[in-house]
C-alpha cells in the first residue's frame, strides 16, 4: 500500500480484511461463538406435491440427546408467513401447514445436544404423504401459464409497430433460446444461529440485507424490530441467495422453546431447495433489419418458471430493448407455475439469461448480413434509450469493443465457420455485449473522528466478498485526508445505521456516497469553526475553500493540524450521523430504509437519464474435431463502469463474473427428474463448476469512464456486469468453430456431435 496519505479513487489497494480472511480470523456467521448451543437439523419433504398425512416421531425422539422436534402440528401457527422476494408477492411455506409445495421443503426441524444426534434423529423421522402428481417445468402436465402483469417495477417495453416493421424487414432472425435452472452454490452454507437474552433476540446469519432480515423476522415473530439484532460480519458468497430465509424464524422459535441458543448449518443438498435459484427460461427473439444492418424491429418474449403461489420474475427484456437503436419494439413475459421452490435473484438476474438470447440473435443477424458482429453493433449503437428517448448517462460500449478487440486480435479472425484450426482443434472466436443498470439507494452512516487522526465508519453494510470494508475505508480516507490504515470500518450489524440490500450492484455507490457525505460534513464543521476563529490562518475566508489533506486542514492561506481544527468543534471525538438520499428518490426513501425495505434509483427508473454500465466479452473456444471436447483457452473482457474505487477488488469482481459467465455457458445446469420434480445433481460432485484448468487466461480491461450524471461520485456497480453476455459469446464462438448454432444453454459435447 502507498506510504503517503494521499488517497485517490482508482488506485490498486489490498483488502484491509485480507489478512483476517486468509488466517481464519474473519468470523463468518456459523463461526460466531454462543454459550452452550443446541444443534438443529432439517427434515425435508421427499415429494414435490401433496400433503403430510402423518409424522411418526417416535424413533427420532428416542435418539439420545434429542431436545425438541418442530413440526407444523406444534409450532405451525407461531410464525407469520415467510418473507417474500417482493412484499406484494406470495411464496411457498415451510412449517405453517401440512401442504407440500415442492421437493425438499422444510417439514420438520430436529434439535439436539449435538449435530450428530440431530442428524441421526432427522433421518429417523417417518412421514406418510398424500402424494399428488407434480409438474416439474415447462410442458409438464399440470403446469400453468399466465402472462405476467405489468407493475410499477416490471414493465414490458413497447414502441412503434413491431408487426408491420418485422413483416417489411428485408433481413430477419426468428429464433428460440433457452437457459437452465442454476443454483448459487456459494462456499458458505445457509447457516443461522439464534440466541435469546430475555425478550431480545440475536441472530447470526449470512445476510445481504441486515435491516431487511431484522424487520422481516420481527414481523414473523410479531415483536418489535428493536428487540432483534442481526449480525453478519462476513459472507462467504451470496450472489442473490442470502437475503431473506424462511427457516430462520423456526430456529428462533426453537431457541425460545429451549431457552438456549440453537445453531443450524444446513447441508449442501438442502441448500438447493430451502433457498432460491435462477429459474429456467425460454425465449423467442425476433430481429428485423435493413440490408445496411440497422435494426428495424425487435420483439423479445420470455417464459420463466416459478412456484405455484409466486409471481416472481426477472423480466430481462427491460435490458435487452435498451441495447441498440430500434424504432419498433415489442416485449412480453410469461410465468409458468410448477411444483418447485420459488426462484429468486441470482447474479445479474434478468440480464444473464435474456442477454444470451439478444446477443446470440445479433450474431445470427451478422451472419445473415455477412457483416462483422462488432460492426453490426457499432451501426446500431445509440446515445439515447430506444424505449423512451432519454439519454444514457454515459455509454462507452464501443470503446469497450475497440479495446477488447485489439487486445484479443479480432482483426485476424477469418469469419467463415470452421475455417480456423490448430491441428485437430477447431477454433472459434465469439463476442457479445455486457450490460448492467447502475443503481444507488438511500443509506445512513455514523462517523467518529479523533484529534489523533483516527476515524471509525459504522454502517450496516455487507461484505459479501466484494471488498466492502476496503471500499468504505478508501472513501473515508480520501474524504478526511487520512491514511487508509487510520480508518476502522464496522459493517454487518443491524444495530448500525441502515444501507440498502447488497443487490442490484448498488453497494459501492450507496455506501460510498453516504460515507463521502459524512466526511464532507466533518470537514465543513471544522472549516466553519476555523474561519470564525481569530487564531486561525483561515479567519474571515470562505469556508468552502478549505479541505482535509494529509492530516491537515488546508486552504490558500496555508494549513493547520487536524487536532487544532477539530479542537474548535469538540473537546473530544467528533460524531456525525449522515443520511444520504439520492436525487429522484421517493419522499419515503429514508423511512422505508429504516424498515428494511430497499428502493433503488437508477437503471431504467430515472426521469432524466437511463443509467447503465457496459462491456464487451471476447472468448476463444477450441473444439476437438473428433471428440467434440470443448476448451476455453483465453478470454478478454473490457468494461466501462464509471469511477473505480479500488482497482484491485474491481478486477477481482470483473474476473469472477466473467468466469461465472463461462460456467453458465459450458458447465452449470441443475438437472431435474421430470417425474418427481426433484433436483438430481444437488451436490458439488455432479453440479459442474469451472476449475483453474478451465480458465487458463482471463484478461480484464477497465476502460476509463467519467459519468457525472449517474451520481456525484460517478460510481457504477461492477459486481454483476462481468457475467452478462459471456454465455452468448461462447455460443457465438462455438458457431464460428463448427457452423452449428447452439441456442440452449449450457453447451454440451452431445450438442456438437
Amino acid at each position: 500500500m502507498p506510504d503517503d496519505s494521499s488517497v485517490h479513487f482508482g488506485q490498486a489497494r489490498q483488502r484491509i480484511d485480507g489478512r483476517a480472511k486468509v488466517t481464519g480470523a474473519a468470523r463468518y456467521a456459523a463461526d460466531e461463538q454462543v454459550a452452550d448451543p443446541a444443534f438443529a437439523y432439517l427434515v425435508t419433504s421427499a415429494i414435490a406435491c401433496g400433503r403430510i398425512r402423518r409424522m411418526d416421531l417416535s424413533q427420532a425422539r428416542a435418539v439420545p440427546g434429542v431436545l425438541d422436534i418442530l413440526t407444523h402440528e406444534n409450532v405451525g401457527q407461531q410464525a407469520a408467513p415467510p418473507p417474500q422476494m417482493d412484499p406484494t408477492d406470495k411464496t411457498t411455506e415451510t412449517l405453517e401447514s401440512d401442504r407440500i409445495w415442492h421437493d425438499g421443503q422444510i417439514i420438520a426441524i430436529v434439535v439436539a445436544d449435538s449435530f450428530e444426534a440431530a442428524r441421526e434423529a432427522a433421518n429417523k423421522v417417518r412421514v406418510t404423504y398424500a402424494q399428488e402428481r407434480p409438474a416439474a417445468t415447462f410442458d409438464s402436465p399440470g403446469a400453468t401459464v399466465e402472462v405476467r402483469k405489468e407493475t410499477a417495477r416490471w414493465k414490458d417495453p413497447k414502441v412503434g409497430d413491431f408487426a408491420g416493421a418485422f413483416a417489411a424487414a428485408p433481413v430477419k432472425v426468428d429464433a428460440r433460446y433457452s437457459t437452465p435452472t442454476q443454483h448459487h452454490n456459494a462456499l458458505e452454507l445457509f447457516s443461522a444461529t439464534c440466541s435469546w437474552d430475555g425478550p431480545r433476540l440475536t441472530v447470526y446469519e449470512p445476510s445481504q440485507t441486515m435491516h431487511g432480515n431484522k424487520n422481516n423476522l420481527a414481523a414473523q415473530l410479531k415483536i418489535d424490530p428493536a428487540m432483534i439484532r442481526c449480525v453478519s460480519r462476513y459472507v462467504g458468497g451470496a450472489f442473490g441467495s442470502k437475503s431473506l430465509a424462511a427457516h430462520t424464524v423456526w430456529i428462533a422459535i426453537a431457541a425460545r422453546r429451549l431457552g438456549r441458543p440453537v445453531k443450524l448449518v444446513p447441508t449442501r443438498d438442502q441448500g438447493f431447495t430451502i433457498r432460491t435459484y435462477r429459474a429456467e427460461t425460454r425465449q423467442h427473439l425476433q430481429l428485423g433489419a435493413g440490408r445496411d444492418g440497422r435494426l428495424i424491429a425487435l420483439r423479445h418474449e420470455g417464459w420463466e418458471v416459478t412456484s405455484r403461489p409466486s409471481h416472481f420474475n426477472v423480466s430481462g427484456a427491460m435490458s435487452t430493448t435498451r441495447m441498440y437503436a430500434c424504432p419498433n419494439i415489442e416485449t412480453r413475459v410469461n410465468l409458468v407455475h410448477a411444483d418447485r421452490n420459488s426462484p429468486g435473484f441470482m447474479r445479474a438476474p434478468p440480464d444473464t439469461p435474456y442477454m444470451f438470447a439478444l446477443e446470440s440473435a445479433m450474431d445470427e443477424l451478422a451472419v445473415a448480413l455477412d457483416m462483422d458482429p462488432i460492426e453490426l453493433r457499432r451501426i446500431n449503437d445509440t446515445r439515447t434509450d430506444p424505449t423512451n428517448g432519454k439519454p444514457f448517462s454515459s455509454r462507452s460500449l464501443m470503446q469497450c469493443y475497440d479495446q477488447a478487440a485489439e487486445r484479443f486480435g479480432w482483426s485476424r479472425r477469418d469469419p467463415r465457420p470452421g475455417s480456423m484450426r490448430d491441428g485437430d482443434w477447431l477454433i472459434g472466436w465469439g463476442c457479445a455485449t455486457a450490460c448492467y443498470p447502475s443503481n444507488i439507494g438511500a443509506a445512513a452512516v455514523r462517523l467518529s473522528l479523533t484529534a489523533q487522526g483516527k476515524a471509525t465508519v459504522a454502517l450496516a453494510a455487507h461484505e459479501i466478498g466484494t471488498g466492502a470494508y476496503t471500499l468504505v475505508a478508501i472513501t473515508a480516507a480520501r474524504g478526511l485526508g487520512l491514511k487508509v490504515e487510520d480508518i476502522t470500518v464496522l459493517l454487518g450489524d443491524s444495530d448500525l445505521p441502515p444501507v440498502p440490500i447488497a443487490g442490484g450492484s448498488n453497494n459501492a455507490a450507496s455506501t460510498g456516497h453516504v460515507t463521502d457525505m459524512a466526511c464532507k460534513e466533518a470537514c465543513a464543521r471544522m472549516a466553519a469553526a476555523a474561519v470564525a476563529a481569530g487564531d486561525s490562518p483561515f479567519h474571515g475566508t470562505d469556508s468552502a475553500g478549505l479541505r482535509l489533506e494529509n492530516g491537515m486542514l488546508v486552504g490558500d492561506r496555508g494549513a493547520e493540524p487536524l487536532a487544532k481544527a477539530l479542537g474548535r468543534v469538540t473537546g473530544g471525538v467528533l460524531e456525525i450521523h449522515s443520511e444520504f438520499v439520492p436525487p429522484g428518490s421517493a419522499p419515503t426513501a429514508l423511512q422505508t430504509l429504516y424498515k428494511g425495505v430497499s428502493a433503488f434509483v437508477g437503471g431504467t427508473g430515472r426521469q432524466d437519464v437511463t443509467a447503465f454500465a457496459f462491456g464487451a466479452q471476447f472468448v476463444e473456444i477450441r473444439i476437438h474435431r473428433r471428440t467434440r471436447e470443448l476448451r476455453a483457452p483465453r478470454i478478454v473482457s473490457a468494461f466501462a463502469s464509471g469511477t473505480i474505487v479500488n482497482a484491485t477488488t474491481a478486477r477481482s469482481q470483473y474476473m469472477g463474473g466473467v468466469i461465472w459467465g463461462l460456467s453458465s455457458a459450458l458447465h452449470e445446469k441443475t438437472e431435474l427428474d421430470l417425474r418427481s420434480a426433484r433436483y438430481v445433481n444437488d451436490n458439488f460432485a455432479d453440479y459442474r463448476i469451472p476449475v483453474n484448468a478451465d480458465t487458463p487466461s482471463v484478461e480484464i480491461i477497465m476502460v476509463p469512464e467519467q459519468d457525472t450524471r449517474v451520481n456525484s461520485l460517478g460510481i457504477k456497480g461492477i459486481g454483476e456486469i462481468g457475467i452478462v453476455g459471456m454465455n452468448a459469446a461462447v455460443a457465438n464462438a462455438v458457431y464460428h468453430a463448427t457452423g452449428k448454432r447452439v441456442r440452449d444453454m449450457p453447451v454440451r459435447v452431445e450438442d456438437l456431435l
